[in-house]
């Protein structure tokens, strides 16, 4: 594989793949450049925010409310979590709980706290509860990215 770049001032971010026939590792690595540009309207206060997908740490329901943490700010998401899962298929975001979804781009580990519960520990520190019954999910995320 040969990788090449260059700055061509003002133009779009344009990404040509080569390829001498179509495979499984193609197909992914494209699927892979679309999710880069999956975002998200999320509102704060009387304004609209583009929200792009890497920016996102966690989305979590919250009275029946979707909001959408980054590193530092909270918007309000219209929507539903179904909605936002048709979205991010085959992205770094994961379903951990039935009113959370995780980015674990910025997982940083995931430890047992009491009564068998496990906790998400993100990088900028928010601790979020992981469900059994998504571990499998997560695990699934890591064993794609190790390959």
């Amino acid at each position: 594989m040969r990788i090449e770049h260059r700055q061509v001032e003002g133009q779009p971010l344009t990404v040509i793949i080569e390829y001498p026939k179509w495979s499984e590792s193609v197909d992914n690595l494209v699927r892979k450049i679309g999710m880069m540009d999956i975002s998200f309207i999320g509102r704060m206060d009387e304004r609209s925010v583009n929200i792009s997908l890497s920016d996102i740490y966690y989305i979590e329901n919250v009275d029946r409310k979707l909001f959408i943490y980054t590193e530092s700010e909270v918007y309000r998401l219209d929507g539903s979590m179904a909605d936002v899962e048709s979205r991010i298929y085959d992205s770094s975001l994961v379903r951990i709980s039935r009113t959370c979804i995780m980015n674990t781009d910025y997982l940083r580990q995931i430890q047992q706290i009491r009564n068998s519960h496990l906790e998400a520990v993100m990088d900028n520190g928010e601790k979020l509860i992981v469900s059994r019954k998504y571990l499998q999910d997560i695990k699934k995320i890591f064993k794609r990215r190790s390959l």
